[in-house]
């Protein structure tokens, strides 16, 4: 299991770096942008000002402690629900592109499973405070 979560942890990271980064620098070309409804939820996400930023901003934070295993386990919780609506949009959206949402995705439970140890406290069913 450590070689999966290794393996995990580096892909996902480079990907979610790369990706991130790619955002601000634009140096990965791209196909005509999308349209329908694929092209109304990248220009809402993008019209708000705030939210697509942040979010890479995320992803390069994210990206870089999955590299460099500094709170991995957080981050890896931190990331699954960009993980999820990449794989949902690749999939009911866009189509042709689901594998990059598969790509995204089960490294990332494949993470979730491997560092299931340190999540125990979170799945508590009546906290005591």
């Amino acid at each position: 299991m450590k070689i999966t979560v290794l393996i995990s942890r580096i892909l996902l990271g480079f990907i979610y770096l790369v990706f991130g980064l790619d955002y601000f620098l634009h140096f990965i070309p791209y196909q005509p942008l999308h349209t329908g409804k694929a092209g109304a939820f990248i220009a809402g996400l993008k019209g708000t000002g705030y939210f697509y930023p942040m979010q890479k901003v995320i992803q390069i934070i994210g990206g870089v402690s999955l590299l460099f295993n500094r709170y991995a386990p957080f981050f890896a919780v931190v990331l699954f629900p960009i993980s999820l609506n990449v794989l949902l949009f690749h999939t009911i959206l866009v189509p042709s592109g689901w594998l990059m949402g598969v790509t995204l995705m089960v490294p990332n439970v494949l993470l979730g499973y491997g560092y299931r140890k340190y999540y125990s406290g979170l799945f508590i069913a009546k906290p005591v405070v």
